[in-house]
């Protein structure tokens, strides 16, 4: 469950058609530097405006693929985007505490909470949320956790939902009707 959803919430934070005027609310993110020579899996990335445009230039040059076109537009459309994944070989081996710091900064002012599952069964938790300036969506976070991982994704831009729509068709990305957390982008 963790991955599609993690699938869907990336797709969200693609979703960026043109830079906003805006600024996102700031989000600070741990450096995760003592997790990485533990961890067994990890994903670290960072990127500006310019590396954000040329991936949007490069995915975006087959002029007859209209979807191509729309990944091209989502790409150029952010400014900063941030992903740090960890997997680990036992269960919680992670500080919670920094994924509290983060969620706790999320919390405030600027950023509005879109979704909390808790999956206590599991021990899965998911918050996804947006920043919002006069009625344009700048900003979207996403804190996913489980027992041997976690995921932290932010992205700063202007959605644009119609192509994250496309996207999500395009990716095969289907609401399974048994899951807990309703389609992409209901959730918006």
């Amino acid at each position: 469950m963790l991955r599609r959803l993690m699938f869907a919430a990336l797709c969200a934070c693609l979703g960026a058609a043109t830079l906003a005027h805006a600024q996102s609310p700031e989000l600070k993110l741990p450096a995760f530097a003592e997790l990485k020579s533990h961890a067994t899996e990890t994903v670290d990335i960072s990127l500006g405006a310019l590396p954000l445009k040329i991936a949007g230039w490069i995915a975006g040059q087959d002029s007859g693929d209209a979807e191509s076109a729309d990944v091209g537009a989502l790409l150029r459309g952010l400014h900063t985007l941030h992903v740090r994944h960890y997997e680990f070989a036992s269960d919680f081996a992670y500080p919670q505490a920094e994924l509290d710091a983060v969620r706790a900064q999320l919390a405030g002012a600027g950023w509005s909470q879109l979704v909390q599952v808790r999956d206590h069964k599991n021990d899965q938790n998911v918050d996804i949320y947006l920043a919002v300036d006069k009625e344009r969506i700048t900003g979207v976070a996403i804190v996913a956790s489980e027992p041997r991982e976690f995921t932290i994704v932010h992205a700063a831009g202007s959605l644009d939902l119609a192509q994250v729509e496309r996207l999500r068709r395009h990716f095969g990305f289907h609401h399974d009707a048994t899951a807990s957390v309703p389609p992409w982008p209901a959730l918006l």
